[in-house]
């Protein structure tokens, strides 16, 4: 199962330790990020999560502002240029935009603007919207008409001059129009891509076996950047203006008329771009390009407000990295509608099955989808999703897509409800639910093609077989290589050696030495504990603990998998009556949704047969009898701080034969906590709880005393 991510602190719940210590952790993740989107065109999380990321940076330092650091996110702009080309410095920072993403957050940005400007309640600063592309941010620097400079906006003061390809772009003029040209002139916008274009490229892309990109952004960002312009040349690469950089001088007081004299100088402008005079007509052109949004032929990912006079912008001025004047309201994650043509169940490395749409392909937020998660069996049923559905199709946080629901009304008549599978894809083996879970699970832990690699990585794992010198990298190649299918074949290895392909010592990366020592490091673990052994098998919900206690309570292998094999045989609808499943349920810390785990495996014929392939190779010794007339039977010890005398799995081993209890944490019921060097926390809550504190001297000299 997929380690759940740690729930974030409230920020109004952090100490500024804490603070401090998350600030530079968001920084250096947010550098990465940006590394990826601005300079690699290559970004691996969302838009929507990156502005998570921000606005958590900025709600930290709005309640610490004296932790805001000259490398903090929110002062500054994308990332350093790569180094690819040439860098050029720009005469005007290109600073980015502050994010809206609520109706109440543009209201306030209105509200804003007005409290700075000192307006009259009746006067309300008219404001151009227009749709946000989403590409590469580009400025063209013109002297006396002629383009001489194109540059990526870089980290905002410096990008890389992209001037060679930027000539091979149609929409960009070489020469501006018109008499009244000013003797310097910078135009910025954006550099983008069709859909319908970007489709068709990585259909030849991967015609010719070469790289198919994630969306048009990153293809016309990847274009562009090329350092061959013969490549950008042959990529449908297309530029709309929308604003300016340094100008010599300015020909309309507005940024409404700029922008149309920037059309009328040779550029494409967005049709689309308009004036509002209130709030209302603000959101009303929101919601009316939401709408249009699948139809636009570009991607878009919100819209654009600034401040229409340009003496207003000059007077409202810039804080940290975005102008005042300006906000980008972004919209939330895009849905379309399409048929769902088939449910594939995957399985997952720890048996989960997966229910996955397999859909008519439809273009959501510049990704072509056809496949969407369904989640899990309770999802189709509460949703009522059948096979030959119309379906709507979101891309949470415009990544993972997703069937929303049914449009109901498009049902093809016949369409049955959809019945879950009870059997594993993978393998044929049963797949069950545990109470209270949603998941459904393949029970064949050992020999599920689609679990064996992460299986045979538990399976030698420190505390299961510990091979020396086979790792995860090594499990993997092997699985891959068709060496090791199954845990026995680990055992089988040496004597199969050569005989289908190279030697192991003469593959690559091996050598004789390497390989005889990974021989002699299998064959020294063909004996092992009861306890390593169970806890080997990955069965779920037995980790190191329960296997000790399974281990102590039967003794043997040929006694565990007897009753097991007692237990699977006593299964039923009604239950499970067998002697043998009673005493496993009543193993103290064992319990019925363990017992049930162990019982499933043993019932599944194919996990039985890998069982008995692995025993044919190994040994398992009887667990030692655990002694109850000591010093410390039954008592719970926990170890802490650095330990001179023994190492900690001897202490813990020690102990548990001894008949105590180790725990890795200090309660009211904890019996002795021995103490090492530098001991921390635990020696604290110890020495507050009352509990006996040893030192590794007193330990020894108390276990000896019986």
């Amino acid at each position: 199962m997929a380690k759940r991510a740690k729930p974030l602190t409230p920020v109004d719940e952090l100490t500024k330790a804490q603070a401090r210590v998350e600030l530079t952790r968001l920084a250096l993740e947010i550098e990465g990020h940006d590394a990826r989107y601005y300079q690699h065109d290559a970004p691996t999380i969302s838009d929507a999560a990156y502005d998570a990321l921000r606005r958590r940076v900025e709600d930290i330092e709005a309640r610490f502002p004296d932790l805001v650091a000259a490398e903090s996110p929110t002062q500054r702009v994308g990332a350093q240029p790569s180094g690819r080309f040439a860098k050029v410095r720009h005469a005007v920072p290109m600073l980015s935009l502050g994010n809206a993403f609520a109706d109440a957050d543009v209201t306030e940005f209105v509200a804003r603007v007005r409290r700075f400007l000192r307006l009259d309640d009746g006067e309300f600063p008219i404001i151009v919207a227009e749709p946000k592309i989403d590409g590469l941010s580009l400025t063209l620097r013109y002297e006396h008409g002629e383009l001489v400079t194109g540059a990526t906006r870089g980290d905002g003061f410096e990008g890389e001059d992209v001037t060679a390809n930027v000539r091979t772009v149609k929409d960009i003029p070489h020469k501006l129009k018109g008499r009244d040209v000013p003797a310097v002139c910078e135009v910025r916008g954006e550099v983008y891509m069709l859909r319908e274009d970007f489709l068709a490229l990585n259909r030849k892309q991967a015609a010719a076996g070469d790289t198919v990109f994630a969306n048009p952004r990153n293809s016309a960002a990847g274009s562009l950047r090329q350092k061959d312009a013969g490549i950008t040349a042959a990529r449908p690469l297309k530029f709309f203006a929308y604003a300016w950089g340094e100008m010599s001088a300015l020909p309309a007081d507005t940024q409404f008329e700029m922008v149309n004299w920037l059309g009328h100088a040779g550029f494409v402008v967005n049709p689309l771009m308009t004036l509002c005079h209130s709030v209302e007509d603000v959101m009303n052109y929101y919601r009316g390009i939401e709408t249009q949004r699948a139809t636009l032929g570009y991607d878009i990912d919100g819209v654009v407000y600034k401040v229409n006079r340009l003496d207003w912008q000059e007077r409202l001025g810039f804080v940290s990295r975005s102008p005042r004047w300006a906000i980008a309201h972004k919209f939330a994650a895009e849905r379309a509608t399409t048929v769902l043509n088939a449910i594939d169940i995957q399985v997952g490395r720890t048996g989960a099955l997966t229910p996955v749409a397999k859909l008519a392909p439809v273009t959501v937020g510049g990704v072509v989808v056809q496949n969407a998660t369904l989640h899990n069996e309770d999802e189709i049923a509460r949703k009522d999703i059948r096979i030959g559905d119309t379906v709507t199709i979101q891309r949470a946080g415009d990544v993972i897509p997703q069937v929303v629901g049914v449009v109901l009304d498009k049902r093809p008549k016949g369409a049955e409800p959809y019945r879950f599978p009870t059997t594993c894809p993978a393998c044929g083996s049963h797949a069950v639910r545990e109470e209270g879970e949603a998941v459904r699970r393949c029970t064949n832990t050992l020999s599920c093609p689609a679990q064996a690699v992460e299986r045979l990585k538990h399976f030698v794992s420190r505390n299961a077989f510990d091979i020396e010198g086979l790792g995860e990298k090594q499990v993997a190649a092997f699985f891959d290589e068709g060496l090791v299918r199954a845990p026995a074949d680990i055992f089988t290895l040496k004597a199969r050696d050569g005989k289908k392909g190279p030697p192991l010592a003469e593959r690559e990366g091996w050598g004789a030495t390497s390989a005889n020592n990974l021989f002699n490091a299998i064959d020294e673990r063909r004996h092992i504990a009861l306890h390593r052994a169970i806890f080997a098998l990955g069965i779920r919900h037995v980790g190191e603990g329960n296997a000790k206690l399974l281990a102590r309570h039967y003794g043997s292998m040929d006694a565990f998998r007897a009753a097991m094999g007692e237990a699977a045989a006593g299964r039923s609808p009604e239950g499970n009556a067998s002697e043998a499943y009673a005493d496993l349920n009543a193993i103290e810390g064992v319990g019925k949704v363990v017992a049930d785990a162990i019982v499933e495996f043993f019932a599944e014929p194919r996990s039985v047969r890998a069982l008995d392939d692995l025993l044919a190779e190994i040994t398992v010794e009887d667990a030692e009898r655990i002694k109850t007339d000591t010093a410390v039977a039954g008592k719970t010890v926990v170890f802490t701080g650095a330990l001179t005398r023994f190492s900690r799995d001897e202490a813990k081993a020690s102990a548990e034969r001894l008949g105590a209890k180790v725990a890795g944490s200090v309660s009211s019921k904890t019996d002795y906590v021995v103490a090492g060097e530098a001991a921390g926390s635990k020696l604290d809550k110890a020495r507050a709880l009352g509990v006996t504190v040893l030192s590794e001297d007193e330990w020894l000299k108390l276990i000896d005393s019986k």
